[in-house]
């Protein structure tokens, strides 16, 4: 079955009710579509009283054996205690369409068609109810570094096979991409591309000087992606998992670029991460070299969806001649910064 662009920009509650209902989980009726750009993602509450999230996948992003193992891994996560939201196991109930069948290890990706329109590929996971965390104090830092310690614990176990790399060939590609595409204002083109590439020798001297190994990891975690509940710490949406450097499940909780709160923020994240897990100084030597990578590939994520009617209204001025002018400032800047 392939996905259809269409019929996914397309997906209705009926076509949720139904998928769902196929592997014996009933919908009440309530739905709600929560913030995604990526993905189509749903709260459902079901008739027996509780609620799940199910997660429709992009298509085109994931191969199924990039999506078995994000949901390997968060399986892993879970059987060992560390508080993740893992997906559940499914089973097609009786009558389900003929060309309807779950996938993956541990049956966590059910394949869907309804009667009309294109193909769906979905996991569901339990519904966690809870609140954003308050990350400020010493201590609240000191307490996420030791979920993170957890998470690569487990993570440098074994390696991903299928999952992307966060390497600065990632950085390349990104820059390929936006010339390919013809996003970057023609004005600003040359000085922009300049800029780009004399980041990307910066980003690729460090990652050679940093050295060390790479392992499973998170791959997008920061503050948006942490839920409290009943006084645990858990960390959500394992969609960008990789294989990089551990620096990258640590960075974006840091607040600004430097100076003394920026320092005890990570001198408290660490100490809290070496209870399960040795940190290799020379990463510190990553945060801008990663925060370089992340600004670039976020432009080029942009670029590529900007056919999706959300991203024009949600990034406004993308496409406008300051917005690349502002970019080109920002590379150099970083260029600096990595020395």
């Amino acid at each position: 079955m392939k996905t259809s662009p269409a019929a996914y920009g397309e997906l209705t509650p009926d076509t949720v009710l139904e998928a769902l209902d196929a592997v014996g989980l009933r919908g009440d009726g309530r739905i709600l579509q929560l913030n995604s750009y990526e993905n189509r993602v749903f709260r459902l509450m079901l008739e027996d009283g509780g609620a799940v999230v199910a997660k429709f996948y992009r298509p085109g992003r994931w191969t199924d054996a990039q999506i078995h193992e994000e949901h390997g891994f968060t399986l892993e996560l879970a059987a060992t205690e560390v508080a993740v939201m893992a997906p559940l196991r499914m089973r097609l109930l009786p009558p389900a369409p003929a060309n309807a069948r779950i996938s993956g290890p541990a049956a966590t990706l059910l394949h869907w068609q309804p009667q009309e329109g294109g193909a769906h590929r979905i996991s569901v996971s339990p519904w966690l109810g809870g609140r954003d965390p308050d990350i400020e104090s010493p201590e609240a830092f000191e307490r996420l570094g030791r979920l993170i310690g957890r998470v690569h614990a487990v993570g440098a176990q074994q390696a991903f096979a299928h999952r992307l790399t966060l390497s600065p060939a990632l950085g390349i590609q990104a820059i390929d991409t936006l010339l390919a595409l013809q996003v970057v204002d023609a004005a600003q083109a040359p000085r922009w591309e300049h800029a780009a590439r004399t980041a990307m020798e910066g980003v690729t001297r460090a990652f050679e000087r940093a050295g060390g190994t790479f392992q499973r990891l998170h791959g997008d975690a920061h503050r948006g992606n942490l839920l409290e509940r009943e006084q645990t710490l858990h960390l959500v949406d394992f969609d960008d998992a990789c294989s990089g450097p551990a620096m990258q499940d640590l960075w974006l909780f840091l607040d600004g670029q430097e100076g003394e709160e920026r320092r005890r923020q990570l001198h408290a994240l660490l100490r809290g991460y070496e209870d399960f897990m040795d940190f290799d100084d020379a990463q510190l030597l990553l945060i801008e070299p990663l925060r370089t990578l992340r600004l670039l590939r976020h432009s080029a994520w942009i670029a590529q969806r900007w056919s999706d009617p959300a991203f024009p209204v949600a990034f406004p001025g993308f496409d406008t001649p300051n917005h690349w002018a502002d970019q080109t400032v920002l590379l150099q800047e970083q260029t600096d910064r990595m020395g």
